[in-house]
């Protein structure tokens, strides 16, 4: 059973950071790639980072370019976002997001995963 769990959301100012993690078991995790994605309530979810399974090369939306990094660490089976400079548009429920196994066409497209994680919610204040 492919199980993800987030962690690390949490309320910030305008400015500050915060650190998610995404644990995966179940999965042959260090053999795909990775994604988060957030959702506000009343809009569609939204890619915000992707990374390859090696960890070589990431994908960003252009909303958070040069603010949010991905990365991952296979030997914990966990993915990070790293998010600096927030701002309240940041402000959503964040997931994260696995593909079919063995899936190499890798996107930010919600369609591309099937296995996703509960959520952690992130609140910036200005």
């Amino acid at each position: 059973q492919v199980q993800l769990v987030e962690s690390g959301g949490g309320s910030v100012q305008t400015g500050g950071s915060l650190r998610l993690s995404c644990v995966v078991s179940g999965y042959r995790f260090s053999d795909n790639y990775m994604a988060w994605f957030r959702q506000v309530p009343g809009k569609e979810r939204e890619g915000v980072a992707v990374i390859h399974f090696g960890g070589e090369y990431t994908l960003y939306a252009d909303s958070v370019k040069g603010r949010i990094t991905i990365s991952r660490d296979n030997a914990k089976n966990t993915v990070y976002l790293q998010m600096n400079t927030l701002n309240p548009e940041d402000t959503a429920t964040y997931y994260c997001a696995a593909p079919l196994s063995g899936r190499r066409d890798w996107s930010l497209s919600p369609d591309k995963y099937i296995y996703w994680g509960q959520g952690t919610q992130v609140t910036v204040s200005s």
